[in-house]
């Protein structure tokens, strides 16, 4: 809403994310570009978005997959070029940064989520995140449910009134405290995460070695908050057996998204640009890990 996106307009995203991440555009009759990603993040490839580009196109989408920044100097740069908005989806990404910039931070909007199986929670709900002043006024209008109501609690009207689209978008105060309490804790919640994170990492460079499986690649630039652990095994066939195997064992491993460009919904409202090779793949291998703050320490067993 905030970004005036109307029927027919284009929106470059990756395919890898949730659902969310088009909703928003789809809501407001836009249609998302989906882009494959780079093999080695899963984060959307930069060097690809700027072919997907036409006369529709209104904004770009980067996904900060697990907590690991996109190349976002790459893409401002684009986006720049082309006149469009980059909206970050930093749903994953609080407390990690791209060259000691936080994520939410670079872009002309950015989104967080404290969804429950997010390092910060609140059960649900999440932040709207502004780098651009333009639209820090109509944000505000648009979060009032439509309305002036904080200007004239501000003493700058002298009663409020219906002036814009809106609708109710604040937490609950019980939320909001919670939330807060969570913020109090996040150094030590991201501390802890990221000390499971690199046991993890360093257990299972024993299988990188030998070829069964591929740790995560996080780039030099990149400061990520061990957001989630995932492994790359050979095939779709071999990650079946291993989380039947992990089953078996107590130990519940999950995949992660079905490809949006794939699903239902995204054949009915979107349409891919290009290869999808890197998203089907990462589909298919991509095995995430167990990873929580209250895990007791990993060992070396095998």
């Amino acid at each position: 809403m905030l970004a005036d996106i109307k029927v027919g307009d284009e929106v470059i995203m990756p395919s890898y994310t949730f659902v969310s991440t088009a909703n928003a555009f789809t809501l407001r009759g836009a249609v998302p570009i989906f882009v494959d990603v780079r093999p080695d993040t899963f984060n959307i490839d930069e060097s690809l978005i700027e072919s997907a580009i036409t006369e529709r196109t209104r904004a770009i989408v980067p996904v900060h997959y697990a907590g690991v920044a996109c190349e976002m100097d790459a893409i401002m740069m684009i986006a720049q070029q082309h006149n469009l908005l980059v909206i970050e989806d930093a749903a994953q990404g609080i407390m990690s940064t791209y060259k000691d910039r936080p994520l939410g931070s670079i872009g002309h909007l950015a989104a967080l989520s404290f969804h429950e199986t997010k390092n910060i929670i609140s059960g649900e709900g999440g932040a709207l995140l502004i780098n651009d002043a333009r639209f820090v006024e109509r944000a505000e209008v648009i979060r009032e449910k439509g309305t002036n109501r904080s200007q004239f609690f501000r003493g700058q009207v002298d009663k409020y009134t219906w002036v814009d689209r809106g609708s109710s978008y604040l937490p609950s105060d019980i939320i909001a405290a919670f939330l807060y309490a969570q913020m109090e804790e996040a150094e030590l919640i991201t501390q802890r995460r990221l000390g499971l994170w690199h046991q993890y990492h360093e257990l299972l460079h024993y299988f990188e070695m030998r070829q069964i499986l591929r740790r995560p690649i996080v780039p030099m630039e990149c400061q990520h908050n061990a957001h989630m652990y995932y492994i790359l095994l050979q095939s779709l066939e071999h990650r079946t057996k291993v989380i039947h195997h992990l089953k078996e064992n107590g130990i519940h491993a999950v995949f992660h998204y079905v490809p949006l460009h794939s699903s239902p919904a995204g054949k009915r409202f979107g349409r891919p640009h290009g290869s999808m090779k890197n998203t089907d793949n990462a589909s298919d291998q991509l095995l995430r890990l167990p990873l929580w703050i209250g895990m007791h320490g990993l060992e070396k067993n095998y």
